[in-house]
């Protein structure tokens, strides 16, 4: 899939109406929950950023994101570097340059394992030693048949065989919830706000409604 598709695809599954909900989602996911494993001095790298609704929202150093649609550099904000490109064709400035590389909701698009490999590989080479690799996903273990529901969804993946791919890949493990979040923000709560904000107050209820996962692995130092 191309830059134009990419941008098509999007703004079929996206409306204008639905963004300032998701961002606002968003921004609290990332104030209170994923702004906690990430310095504010850190560079970060978000790759395959969307609209950027993580990359706008939390704090860092340094923010750089990346991805092929040309339609995402309006959604940044200014302090924002953007590198249109592909995931696997990286800019070699961007090697060794990151304290914390982010992907969500962007390892199932992929065509196939060997690729996921390939892309793993260039996300170890982005990382300083000690950098951390943060992955939201959705879990194919509590999902089985809506997985496939998005017409760009080609790779299969649970917390477990994405794990196992990490650490052949040679990355330290340390965090992982098999239940994080909801599929979706467009029809399952909690999709207001406020109602995200509880939920993440409580974990007990991600075992009820999380059917992504979020995993946290390193780069090792030597």
């Amino acid at each position: 899939m191309n830059g134009s598709d990419l941008s098509e695809l999007y703004k079929i599954r996206f409306t204008e109406e639905q963004l300032p909900r998701k961002n606002a989602i968003w921004q609290v996911i990332c104030q209170q929950f994923l702004q906690k494993l990430i310095s504010p001095s850190s560079t970060v790298v978000d790759i395959a950023c969307g609209y950027g609704e993580f990359i706008n929202n939390i704090t860092a150093k340094r923010k750089i994101a990346v991805d092929m649609n040309p339609d995402t550099r309006k959604f940044l904000n200014s302090d924002i570097e953007f590198h249109q490109c592909s995931a696997l064709q990286i800019d070699h400035d961007l090697l060794g340059c990151a304290d914390v590389v982010f992907t969500s909701n962007f390892l199932e698009h992929l065509p196939d394992k060997k690729t996921l490999s390939e892309f793993l590989e260039q996300v170890m080479e982005i990382l300083k030693p000690g950098g951390k690799y943060i992955i939201l996903g959705p879990n194919l273990r509590y999902i089985p048949g809506i997985y496939w529901d998005f017409y760009d969804h080609h790779l299969g993946l649970t917390h477990l065989s994405l794990i196992e791919a990490l650490l052949m890949k040679g990355f330290e493990p340390g965090i992982c919830i098999d239940r994080f979040l909801p599929y979706t923000t467009q029809n399952r709560l909690p999709n207001h706000p406020w109602l995200v904000r509880l939920y993440l107050l409580f974990p007990w209820a991600w075992r009820l409604m999380g059917q992504q996962f979020l995993i946290v692995v390193s780069k090792p130092i030597q």
